[in-house]
């Protein structure tokens, strides 16, 4: 997760001066909490229409509350939150002082254990040091350090050599939080962009498709992988972990990619986001003229 939120904030302060704090937020109303509201009603209707047939035992009143994140969605909760958050910061703070920010970022991952226990504010706490990361990369251009064959097999080597001593030397699991894991996602983050930029030397069609399809894979994967493991299980008989696990992964990556090619050529439209902010640019285009 770290990596996603590292993603979305490469290109946050571009957008931030493009843009401006008031359209930037509305986009991201588009964007983040749009798809957040309509897909968490449309998992959780199903869930709990098609209870009877799966393990879990979701009632309407766990779909309705929004305000409390289910299933998969809480990273667009928290996502949408740390936007506003750095919306907060780039507004008061100059862009030239961003080095301070991340150093913030930082001390809120490590001594989040001493902020008040409320959701929000654990979730900001936890990954805005990788969303202003994100922002860092951009600013210095780190990429151009990672991009030959050389940084890749030092990253190669920092990443593997960086998972067994979490894992295995200090024993620690992803559910720990602390100085520890915020160096492994960095290494791990490095690591994955060092691979990602030799990969991008070759055209290949197929990865450009499931990387642009990326936010319909994540909204729909629980659906269409749990759909799978109810067909195996309740219909067919089948409960083989491995025959799950394969299956589960290929209907979770697959029929999204389906779904994005159908929604395509029938031009549906409003799955993924919203017009709000095409409305609010059109509403300020009009009060200047």
């Amino acid at each position: 997760m770290p990596l996603f939120f590292f993603l979305s904030g490469l290109f946050f302060y571009s957008s931030f001066v493009k843009r401006g704090a008031v359209g930037l937020t509305f986009n991201k109303i588009d964007t983040i909490v749009y798809p957040y509201i309509l897909w968490s009603i449309l998992q959780g209707s199903i869930e709990v229409v098609l209870s009877s047939y799966t393990n879990g035992n979701v009632t309407w009143g766990e779909v309705l509350q929004l305000w409390d994140p289910r299933a998969q969605f809480w990273f667009l909760y928290a996502l949408f939150f740390i936007f506003l958050a750095s919306i907060a910061l780039f507004s008061t703070v100059q862009y030239r002082w961003l080095m301070f920010i991340f150093g913030f970022a930082c001390l809120l991952h490590l001594f989040r254990g001493h902020l008040p226990d409320f959701k929000i504010v654990l979730f900001v706490a936890n990954n805005l040091v990788y969303f202003v990361f994100g922002v860092v990369f951009t600013r210095f251009n780190i990429v151009s350090y990672l991009s030959s064959y050389s940084a890749f097999l030092i990253f190669l080597v920092l990443f593997i050599t960086a998972q067994y001593a979490f894992h295995n030397y200090l024993g620690l699991k992803y559910t720990y939080r602390g100085f520890e894991t915020l160096v492994l996602a960095i290494i791990s983050i490095l690591f994955v962009v060092s691979a990602s930029t030799l990969l991008s030397r070759t055209s290949n069609n197929a990865l450009a498709f499931i990387g642009a399809s990326s936010m319909a894979i994540y909204l729909m994967h629980i659906l269409t992988g749990s759909g799978v493991r109810v067909v195996l299980s309740k219909f067919l008989g089948i409960n083989d972990v491995v025959v799950h696990l394969l299956f589960g992964c290929l209907a979770g990556l697959l029929l999204p990619l389906l779904a994005v090619y159908v929604i395509n050529r029938l031009n549906i439209p409003y799955l993924f986001s919203a017009p709000v902010s095409g409305l609010f640019q059109l509403r300020r285009r009009t009060v200047r003229a």
